[in-house]
């Protein structure tokens, strides 16, 4: 547990001091001009690489500072380097040449009510809401695919602690006319969450989904799936994205345990408490439910600043169709079937 928290505080400290070393470079009025042709109309841009482009002294060196934080990010993460750099910056609010624009970072606790936010002499205030005229840096970054990375080391993870995943050789389909034909699949056609975990200075919500159940080979199987549109709360999405492949379960039953990266998420310990969890539970010959083992796997900080929880379904049905609650209220999807044509 304190080894989670001191990995966690790293982090926060590495962004924090990211954050302020850009708020100083930018009373460089030219590094400045850059910077806003970067980010124009709110586009979050990688920090290090827009740095690095740089023809000015102060870019530059932001540049080293931001290369120092992005690596400590990513060892915590367990990610390598080929992920790319993780921090990011935005510019909110109307642009002005003549004066440096505050920077706001957030804090590593989602319950936090104020951010904070530099200045370029290294002035430091709080803020409860958006500040008119600021730049942000979050610890994320889309375009490096930073989550879709984090899930594949899990799943690595998982498969080497005896755990069936996409990792994993493919088992054969439970009947011979899946295998000659194509196979059902359970499809999200609709989802909403009323709450998705993630404060306003951190921008867009990272949402993924551990589908859990029996593999054919009656062991536990894990699979996960990345839900890249679910950006905001409060508004529906209509993805059509397959949740569940049925040919790789035994039982036409399965689990989905909704959860966000926020960014200080080391995905190898998330995959060793999952599997310490579900390695102990057998096939007895009918189903069993596996949310309850997957959330009582995670450490008490997995409740913080690392992968949040948004809400489960329990036992998922090869026919369940329609609209469905999550356990926690939070989260609703409206599923139907889908079949799968073979090539």
């Amino acid at each position: 547990m304190e080894e989670v928290a001191a990995k966690a505080s790293s982090v926060t400290a590495a962004t924090d001091a990211a954050a302020r070393s850009l708020a100083r470079s930018l009373a460089d009025s030219a590094w400045r001009a850059e910077l806003r042709r970067a980010v124009a109309d709110g586009k979050e841009t990688g920090l290090e690489a827009v740095a690095d482009k740089s023809r000015t002294r102060a870019g530059a060196l932001l540049a080293a500072d931001v290369a120092a934080a992005d690596r400590s990010v990513r060892a915590v993460k367990g990610l390598g380097a080929d992920t790319g750099g993780l921090l990011t910056v935005t510019l909110a609010g109307a642009a002005d040449s003549r004066r440096a624009p505050l920077v706001a970072v957030a804090a590593s606790d989602d319950e936090a009510t104020t951010v904070t936010a530099y200045d370029a002499s290294g002035g430091r205030t709080r803020w409860t809401r958006p500040g008119p005229r600021h730049a942000g840096v979050r610890r994320r970054d889309r375009r490096e695919g930073a989550v879709e990375a984090g899930l594949k080391v899990l799943e690595r993870e998982l498969a080497a602690a005896g755990v069936s995943t996409a990792s994993t050789p493919a088992a054969a389909p439970a009947t011979s006319a899946a295998a000659g034909t194509g196979y059902w699949t359970s499809r999200i056609t609709s989802v909403r969450l009323n709450d998705d975990k993630e404060t306003w200075i951190k921008g867009d919500a990272e949402i993924f989904s551990i589908v859990s159940g029996f593999g054919i080979d009656g062991k536990v199987r894990v699979d996960t799936v990345t839900h890249p549109y679910l950006n905001d709360e409060g508004t529906t999405y209509y993805p059509n994205q397959i949740l569940v492949n049925w040919s790789q379960y035994k039982y036409n039953l399965a689990d989905v345990v909704m959860m966000e990266d926020d960014g200080d998420t080391n995905y190898s310990a998330l995959a060793k408490a999952i599997a310490t969890a579900l390695l102990t539970i057998a096939d007895l010959g009918a189903y069993v439910p596996l949310v309850d083992p997957v959330i009582d796997a995670l450490p008490s900080s997995f409740w913080t600043d690392d992968p949040d929880f948004v809400d489960a379904w329990y036992t998922l049905a090869r026919e369940t169709t329609g609209t469905r609650d999550g356990a926690a209220g939070n989260g609703r999807m409206t599923l139907d079937r889908y079949w799968v044509s073979a090539l």
